[in-house]
């Protein structure tokens, strides 16, 4: 089975894109995925970082704070035009949907592959809100029944 974006992740990519646009960047990495979850406010993704009382302006906090972290801890001038990241992320979340038998990618596989994309930018978010990758699967899958 190789599950399809649904209209709502096609959607959160867009607006990834126009959260990376408000940051004056060039390209979409995971933390404006992670942001785009939570500010579109719908699905299954949403409503897990929701019940755990994170909010789109909280999740922003703590971007903020580890890009800046990385910005002051990088000795390179300029950026790269894309996140390397981002696409094992998308890729990542098919794998989830396959996993759960899910014939649509949603937000909760999303979420489920930012988690799980080591040294990215919204995976150091979420270990910050104190998710770890078992109980968030474990707050997706009690939402999802």
């Amino acid at each position: 089975m190789n599950p399809h974006l649904t209209e709502r992740v096609e959607k959160i990519i867009k607006l990834a894109e126009a959260i990376a646009r408000e940051y004056d960047l060039e390209y979409v990495g995971t933390e404006h995925i992670l942001l785009a979850i939570r500010k579109e406010g719908t699905g299954v993704g949403s409503q897990v970082l929701a019940d755990k009382g994170i909010s789109y302006e909280r999740i922003k906090e703590v971007v903020d704070g580890l890009v800046r972290k990385s910005l002051e801890d990088t000795w390179v001038f300029g950026r790269l035009p894309g996140s390397p990241h981002f696409r094992n992320v998308i890729a990542k979340a098919v794998e989830q949907a396959n996993e759960m038998k899910s014939s649509e990618v949603c937000t909760e596989h999303l979420l489920l592959a930012l988690m799980n994309e080591q040294d990215s930018v919204a995976h150091h978010a979420l270990k910050e809100l104190k998710f770890s990758p078992k109980d968030l699967q474990s707050d997706i899958v009690n939402r999802s029944q």
